[in-house]
Order: C-alpha cells, then sequence, then structure tokens
C-alpha cells in the first residue's frame, strides 16, 4: 500500500528526499565551488549508492500527492544535472543508428502513419491501441515512435504484434531494463533496453523490419529533434528513450542524444513531412490537473510544469488527422504494476476512434 501525505512513512520517505537532495548539494558544492575532485567523487558516489535507487522507486511507484510528487522529482533531476559539466563523457557505442533521410516509397495510398507518443509506463496504453487497429484490419504503413512510443514502436514494426506484444509487455519488469549505474551522466545505463528490443526484433536494424519504422531524439548539444532512420534499432529506441538527468546521454558518433519527448512528444508533424496521407497519433501524456487551490510553490510549479508540456503537445497534435487519448487518468509514470489497465484503456479509446478512422480510410481512398 503506498504511502499518503500525513502518514508517518510518507514523512520518513520526504525526509529521505531531504538528506538526499541535500547531500548532492553538497557534492557540487565541493566539486564547483572547491574545486576538490576527490571530494566530489566520494559524495557523488555515496549520494548514488545510497539514494538513487531507492528514491527513484519512491518517487515514480508511491502514492503522493500529485502537487508533491513530480516538483521533488523534478528537483532532483535538475540538481544532477547542475553538476554533469565535469561528470565522465558517456559510454561510446559501437554500430549506432543513422540520421539519414528515409526514403519512403509506396505502392498504394492512403498512406497509414501511426505516431506513438512518449510516457514511460503510461506507454503500455499503446499496446492496446494497437491490438485493435490490427483487430479491424487497420495496419499503418510508417510507425513514428518518441521515449515509450518508440519501445512499442519498435516492437510493432518488427512484426511483434496481437497477443505477443501484450504477452511480452504484460511479462516486462523494471528490472529487465533498468541497468543502475553508479558513474556517468545518469544512473540508468540504458544499454539492458537496448538489448531487451534487439532480442525480440533477432538483431534486425530498421531499415530491415517489417513496417517502416523512425524513432526521434533529441541532439543534446543543439536542442534539435533528430530521426533515426537506419542501423541498430535498439540503439535508436534506447536514445528515444533517455530521461535527462535519470538515464545517461547516449553517444552516437561524437553526438549525445536524450529522450525526443523534450522537442515533440508526439510527433505527428514529422510523419506528414515524410509522406503520410493519414496520421493516427496517440497521446499518453498526462493531462493538466484542475486544482482548487494553487497555495503552494510545489502546486504552482508541478501546474506551471503540466501547462508548458501541454502547449507543446497540443502543437504537435495539430497536424494529426485522428487523435486517440487513453483514459489513463493519473497512472504514475513509472507504474509497473497497472500494466493491464494502461492496455485495457488504450484498446477502449482505440475502440471508439475506429469509426471515425474507417470514414477517414474511405474518403482518402475515394480521393
Amino acid at each position: 500500500m503506498g504511502a499518503t501525505p500525513g502518514d508517518s512513512s510518507c514523512g520518513k520517505d520526504y525526509g529521505h528526499i531531504c538528506n538526499a537532495a541535500q547531500l548532492l548539494l553538497l557534492a557540487i558544492f565541493l566539486r564547483d565551488s572547491l574545486r576538490i575532485q576527490s571530494c566530489c567523487n566520494t559524495a557523488y558516489d555515496l549520494w548514488r549508492i545510497f539514494y538513487t535507487k531507492q528514491t527513484f522507486n519512491l518517487l515514480t511507484n508511491i502514492n503522493m500527492h500529485a502537487a508533491q510528487r513530480y516538483p521533488f522529482f523534478v528537483l532532483l533531476i535538475s540538481l544532477w544535472l547542475s553538476g554533469c559539466a565535469s561528470l565522465p563523457k558517456p559510454f561510446i557505442v559501437n554500430d549506432p543508428p543513422l540520421t539519414k533521410p528515409l526514403a519512403i516509397t509506396f505502392a498504394k495510398h492512403p498512406v497509414i502513419a501511426l505516431v506513438l507518443g512518449g510516457g514511460a509506463t503510461r506507454g503500455f496504453a499503446h499496446v492496446g491501441v494497437l491490438n485493435i487497429l490490427e483487430e479491424h484490419g487497420i495496419q499503418p504503413n510508417l510507425v513514428v515512435g518518441t521515449s515509450a512510443g518508440a519501445v512499442t514502436g519498435a516492437l510493432y514494426a518488427g512484426g511483434i504484434r496481437g497477443e505477443q506484444l501484450e504477452a511480452v509487455a504484460n511479462e516486462l519488469q523494471q528490472e529487465q531494463i533498468a541497468d543502475w549505474s553508479y558513474s556517468g551522466r545518469g544512473v540508468i545505463r540504458g544499454e539492458l533496453l537496448q538489448n531487451f528490443i534487439n532480442q525480440l526484433l533477432r538483431n534486425r536494424p530498421i531499415e530491415h523490419l517489417d513496417t517502416k519504422f523512425v524513432a526521434t531524439a533529441t541532439d543534446l548539444d543543439t536542442g534539435q529533434l533528430v530521426i533515426f532512420t537506419r542501423g541498430d534499432a535498439g540503439l535508436a529506441v534506447r536514445a528515444s528513450s533517455t530521461i535527462p538527468g535519470l538515464v545517461s546521454p547516449v553517444t552516437i558518433n561524437g553526438r549525445d542524444y536524450v529522450d525526443g519527448g523534450l522537442v515533440s512528444n508526439v510527433p505527428a508533424a514529422l510523419a506528414r513531412q515524410l509522406g503520410a496521407d493519414i496520421v493516427i497519433a496517440v497521446d499518453v501524456s498526462r493531462s493538466i490537473t484542475e486544482h482548487e487551490q494553487l497555495d503552494s510553490t510545489l502546486a504552482v510549479l508541478q501546474q506551471s510544469l503540466e501547462i508548458m508540456q501541454q502547449a507543446l503537445t497540443r502543437t504537435d497534435l495539430s497536424a494529426a488527422d485522428i487523435v486517440i487519448r487513453p483514459p489513463i487518468g493519473e497512472l504514475p509514470f513509472g507504474d509497473f504494476e497497472q500494466k493491464s489497465q494502461a492496455i485495457k484503456a488504450g484498446a477502449a479509446a482505440a475502440t471508439i476512434a475506429i469509426p471515425d478512422i474507417q470514414l477517414l480510410l474511405r474518403l482518402k481512398s475515394q480521393e
């Protein structure tokens, strides 16, 4: 049972978070102000070993009040990023995916693009959406995925569909893809996710998948949205899913890449640019919460973050013909225990959208 505000266990949790933040601040002060590298390394090692994994599990899994959970998470990530400058460069991987332009040629029209947005474990809802589309014979010619959407999208594009895709989702546990690391620029390395994807895809590169697939990521140096169209599919998904401050950036050909959702969480316009006639977008982001009172710094910060995210998402979705929003409510971003609920919510939302999709297909086919 998760802790709630006012519980004694919750008080201990918040005390634990404050202690972790204080120790991290001390580490940053020692390194950047006093320039004591050995103290910096020691302090960071202590913080990572004793606090990081426990704090992450706490913030993503316990039942905190919404106005308290995310500001703390943002606070810790912000503190972490503030100390990134002198930390070691991330591991440079071999056989990288490529960002060459994707030559899309289709034998017949209309061309259907499915755009799967980011949302961490809320992305399990994509599985339900895909299953319903498959049941009604609606198969996209192009799949564009960001972050969690890249994970599901790559598997779908690789031919893992229907009951098999749902089985993979239901069996997935956090330990299978969270390789905790106490060095570098994040607390999760990301190689487990990369290997997980490549194993399921039988190590096929992006260009050899059953359906054309594009994964998006953000160039950490320039802030530009990039697309991976060829090469190592698992590495492309890893880059697309790299949450800054939590997962170590991925270095590909000398460039650092992080989560594509920083720039475009549901890149419907990109799908249109790549030649799609019909764009179906799936948005699993969190909606803006209406508060009776915004009378604290934490509440104002959380509301501000949600407003910024939704403003970006609205811009993204303006290029979509059909938008599917699974009703997954306040499902936490790191909750692996409610996968079945998210999948069912995705299926329910897709079922509602089927008549509109079928009508649009008929209209486009007559053009």
